[in-house]
């Protein structure tokens, strides 16, 4: 049986349980949900960047064009990279980070 964790996504009232198979992104719109911005889905355009504030999880390659080896050891990767090991809580720092919130639409 897959193990399931529960991502908290701060700021936005958003909760997802994710499968260890699936990115954290896949998971989110494999549920209809929302509160991290989508972009390109590989790793490449930035636009899911997430700041990990609790909690283990692995990654995959992403891009050094928009995420740099510092964000990385800070706890700061790609959504559509990242796959939990354990209950997270997270912020999005993307792009559109600022357009997401409890009150849009």
């Amino acid at each position: 049986m897959e193990s399931r964790y529960t991502v908290i996504i701060e700021g936005t009232g958003e909760t997802i349980i994710c499968g260890g198979s699936k990115d954290l992104l896949q998971s989110m719109e494999s549920l209809h949900r929302r509160g991290i911005p989508v972009g390109c889905r590989g790793g490449g355009c930035g636009v899911c960047k997430v700041h990990v504030t609790a909690g283990q999880y692995a990654t995959r390659k992403m891009s050094r064009s928009c995420l740099s080896v510092e964000e990385e050891a800070e706890g700061i990767v790609l959504a559509c990279k990242l796959f939990p090991r354990s209950d997270l809580v997270l912020r999005v720092v993307g792009r559109m980070g600022r357009a997401w919130g409890p009150h849009s639409s």
